[in-house]
């Protein structure tokens, strides 16, 4: 604990102070109600910290789960005074918001899982919720409170370090300020249920669950620091459950080690006293920690294992001590360590039999600590540094010249780097769902674990801001990928995981029913994406020889006479397959092609001149039969779920790839810019009916369709998913308007889409479509670059931009803020790499 007289957070204005980042979004009111910030590292799974206050969506095993609920996990807080006596108590939570009148479908972030059922202190009158990626923060307000108290929560997360942004824990900092005219005293109260064995899917009841029995809390006593590790000793250590939990703090504490529920913890904090230093007024630090060496509490907590079927709950107290005006910062960690992770989730295709073997892959950063307590001192150990630099990532988006919404939209997008949709096995290797299984799945998957297993390219297509801005991540991927490639060339669209089982070739895995085209050809732009950020000419000659077998196939199968144009059967992300010539999937193959082209030249020249021609002929006969003097259509072949005469926004997905790899412009930059302009003058739509597919936007609400028949002829068996819209797609979208100077139609998409996930009915920091956290909503990475204009040249280093301003840049080694004066000068504050 430390006190001052200089704040933090100015509670007047809500501003961060002392040189801190400011907020990026503020929530308050009816805009909290859906509100759930996820906090975790990458891999480690997380818990989410409602706008209430409240913790929720606890999910620390491993297993997606949008609804999963630890009880008695909170923060409480008790002010006293000896002069004139008095005694208030509070939890850390305001009531919950009312459900709206009119809920969002296909989403529970809203949903209140101990509503009815809150601990018994009064909730505070009120709370403000502000985000700054990695930062969450939330201002109690409450006149009855003598103190004003706001609370300030992250997980480290460094660009470029991915297991400095890896770590199994969150830090929660209480800023307490005394507003009163008397001196106060008391205790900031932290609990958590000891959840070893839990399975993080059965509902627990109370201390009560599944799993629960032979639970063991322990005191953690070290020189300053105050703690209960929680584990569960009857548990094998290949249980799927096993593992370990740490509350901490290294503020003057008291431990409460086991109970039985939250009233007993309540209980421990109003019985728990400070007798000597109240007799004596000594309230100085040295006096706090040793009237609570011996005990404070007469309360007696049970001894042992928890019994059969319960667990222990604990609670730690820190005390605080304040003269009028004074301020205490108080930190406490939720640590944990689970080390066992399954391949046991849904497989798509043939169901094989492996006699009830369930895969075990582990956990990345469970290799690298021993237990809880190790995650702690490794944390402890560098403690400054991730927290400065982590703010420093906040305050580089906030305090940049980015417009509000693409603030709004880059700092969010590391809640989707970090979300339970993605993990990292044992052995380092990343790997993904398409999203986690939730409201919007149960109409036939349920709403448990993963999304459409695993790494699946065609949706990953999407996917910027975890190969941005985490390029080894994104490099591992592509190694996985060619790890997989058939032996004609081809890559199937999901991995099957461990990687030694037998992988997808020739067999039907869900989505389209052959292996997806656009996957395929995403896969040679992914490479060129990492060699841009970095992983040099060695690594790209060692991916060279899949890629070359990969362009083989893809030419050998749809464009066997050479003439640039693939046709034929084209599955793709739309779960169906696109029949001849069309725009989506050609505009992939040219983009693919200049940068086979570029890769070519690096590594084997002789090739280039070839990939060069066939992208000539290409793009030349893509546009010349296309073209329909708005946007790019497609010839009618009287196939199911080809558009036709209908206007896709996805048409220009190449070229929305070919500007962030610097390839240029693949088509014509004037019908580029007039396609684009169709696509926002006839998709972008406000107001929605029921269309019998999934409704991501409903009522008087605007998004952009993925496909419209402006002209008429609507198929009688249209392209599947045509009437929802996918906030994927309305990024690129953007960022495309962006890159082609269309300032004004990029910006009303993001402030529709973005109005959507106001807070009111979804949740800003979960973007929805085949379930939660959704990973092609990573498209809204692609935008940051889009608006600055930022380029940087692999080979020499040189770098350039566009927009005057200060702006957050991360170029593939390194990161920063980036700033361009008004007469074209750039420089950048490198605060990460080199």
């Amino acid at each position: 604990m430390s006190s001052s007289s200089v704040p933090e957070i100015d509670f007047k204005t809500g501003e961060i102070q002392s040189g801190k980042a400011g907020a990026v979004k503020r929530y308050s009111g009816e805009a909290r109600r859906a509100v759930a910030f996820p906090l975790g590292g990458f891999g480690t799974g997380h818990v989410a910290l409602a706008a209430d206050g409240a913790l929720r969506q606890w999910q620390l095993g491993g297993v997606p789960n949008h609804r999963g609920f630890l009880p008695d996990s909170f923060f409480a807080l008790r002010v006293s005074s000896t002069e004139p006596p008095d005694d208030v108590v509070r939890l850390l939570r305001g009531d919950p918001v009312p459900p709206g009148p009119d809920p969002a479908p296909n989403v529970s972030d809203a949903e209140v899982p101990d509503l009815g059922r809150l601990p018994s202190w009064p909730t505070v009158a009120a709370t403000e919720f502000r985000a700054a990626y990695p930062f969450a923060e939330v201002d109690y307000l409450d006149d009855g409170l003598p103190v004003a108290v706001s609370m300030s929560a992250f997980t480290p997360f460094v660009p470029l370090d991915a297991d400095a942004s890896s770590l199994p824990l969150v830090r929660y900092r209480f800023t307490v300020t005394n507003t009163s005219a008397e001196f106060r005293h008391g205790f900031l109260l932290g609990t958590l249920q000891n959840a070893v064995g839990w399975d993080g899917v059965t509902p627990i009841d109370g201390t009560r669950g599944a799993g629960y029995g032979g639970n063991v809390n322990r005191l953690l006593r070290r020189p300053g620091q105050t703690g209960v590790l929680m584990d569960n000793p009857s548990l094998g250590e290949a249980d799927e459950g096993y593992g370990e939990m740490l509350l901490w703090t290294d503020a003057p504490a008291i431990a409460f080690p086991r109970a039985v529920g939250a009233e007993a913890l309540l209980r421990f904090a109003e019985t728990v006293k400070l007798v000597t230093p109240v007799q004596l007024g000594d309230f100085s630090d040295a006096a706090l920690r040793a009237a609570l060496a011996d005990g404070a509490s007469p309360l007696r907590a049970p001894a042992g294992p928890s019994p059969a079927g319960f667990t222990w709950d604990a609670a730690v107290a820190a005390a605080f001590a304040l003269a009028p005006g004074e301020i205490a910062t108080i930190d406490f960690v939720h640590a944990w360590w689970f080390p066992n992770r399954f391949a046991d989730f849904d497989r798509f295709g043939p169901t094989p039999s492996y006699a009830g073997s369930r895969f075990w892959v582990g956990n990345h950063y469970a290799t690298r600590f021993g237990g809880a307590v190790d995650v702690l001192d490794a944390y402890l150990a560098d403690r400054d540094h991730l927290d400065s630099t982590s703010r420093a990532w906040a305050s580089a988006v906030a305090d940049s010249d980015l417009p509000e919404i693409l603030k709004d939209v880059i700092s969010a997008q590391g809640t989707l780097v970090r979300s339970p949709s993605l993990f990292r096995t044992a052995d380092g290797r990343a790997y993904g769902f398409e999203g986690a299984l939730g409201a919007s799945t149960r109409n036939w998957n349920g709403d448990v674990g993963g999304s459409c297993p695993l790494n699946c390219n065609h949706v990953f297509n999407y996917e910027q801001a975890l190969a941005r801005l985490f390029p080894s991540l994104g490099r591992d991927m592509r190694e996985t990928e060619f790890a997989v490639q058939a032996p004609d060339g081809s890559i199937p669209h999901r991995v099957a995981l461990p990687l030694y089982l037998p992988q997808y070739h020739d067999v039907a895995i869900g989505g389209p029913v052959r292996p997806a085209l656009d996957g395929m050809l995403g896969a040679v732009l992914k490479t060129y994406r990492s060699v841009l950020d970095g992983s040099g000419l060695d690594w790209l000659r060692e991916q060279w020889p899949a890629l070359r077998r990969l362009m083989e196939h893809v030419t050998r199968t749809w464009d066997p006479d050479g003439t640039g144009i693939l046709r034929g059967d084209q599955p793709c992300t739309y779960d169906i397959s696109l029949h001849g010539p069309n725009m989506f999937v050609g505009g992939l193959w040219l983009a693919a092609l200049r940068a086979m082209e570029e890769m070519a030249r690096l590594v084997e020249p002789a090739p280039a001149a070839g990939f060069a021609k066939l992208f000539t002929l290409g793009r030349d006969g893509y546009d010349t039969l296309l073209w329909t003097g708005e946007y790019y259509g497609q010839p009618d072949t009287g196939e199911e779920h080809d558009f036709g005469r209908g206007c896709l926004s996805d048409q220009l997905l190449g070229q929305w790839w070919a500007h962030q790899l610097g390839l240029g412009h693949i088509l014509p930059p004037d019908r580029v810019r007039t396609a684009l302009a169709s696509i926002v003058r006839y998709n972008l739509r406000t107001g929605f009916e029921p269309h019998g597919y999934r409704s991501f936007a409903d009522g008087g609400e605007t998004g952009l369709v993925v496909c419209t028949w402006p002209h008429g002829g609507r198929p009688a068996v249209p392209l599947r998913y045509c009437d929802e819209v996918w906030t994927g797609v309305e990024y690129q979208v953007a960022a495309s308007c962006l890159y082609e100077g269309l300032t004004d139609e990029a910006f009303r998409i993001l402030d529709g889409l973005r109005d959507r996930y106001d807070g009111t009915r979804r949740n800003p920091f979960n973007e929805i479509e085949c379930g939660d956290h959704y990973v092609r909503a990573m498209a809204g990475w692609s935008l940051l670059d889009a608006y600055t204009g930022f380029r940087r040249d692999p080979a020499t280093g040189q770098v350039t931009a566009t927009r005057p301003g200060r702006f957050p840049v991360v170029a593939g080694t390194a990161w920063g803020v980036l700033t361009v004066s008004a007469d074209g000068e750039a420089s950048i504050d490198v605060r990460g790499g080199r």
